[in-house]
């Protein structure tokens, strides 16, 4: 069994910051890529960023320059730090994590239950 708990999702400010934890518990073997998606009301879930295990990085172009994502490998743990937040930025938030099981006998995604953030103006 396979788990990704998200937390840090919060009500804030226009122009304010938030930081966002995932980690993943459980049994496997490997994580390996490892992502943050948002659903707004309305709209269908798109990725924000995700990051490899050798730390490659890749963002969306509305995320670029305002969020980072990095990860603690030692701690199956992916963080995405949010900073000059816009009210466009209120959605879901969910963890996304490709992980090699024995179980499975390979990698299938994982999903976190999401954190909501909200940014009022």
């Amino acid at each position: 069994q396979v788990h990704l708990v998200e937390s840090g999702g919060g009500l804030v400010q226009a122009g304010g910051s938030l930081r966002l934890s995932c980690a993943a518990s459980g049994n496997f073997l490997t994580v390996n890529v490892m992502g943050w998606y948002r659903q707004a009301p309305g709209k269908e879930r798109e990725l924000v960023a995700s990051i490899t295990a050798d730390k490659s990085t890749n963002y969306a172009d509305s995320a670029k320059g305002r969020f980072t994502i990095s990860r603690d490998n030692a701690e199956n743990t992916v963080y995405l730090q949010m900073n000059s937040l816009k009210p466009e930025d209120t959605a879901v938030y969910y963890c996304n994590a490709d992980i090699w099981t024995w179980s499975v006998g390979g990698s299938r995604a994982y999903w976190g239950q999401g954190t909501e953030v909200t940014v009022s103006s």
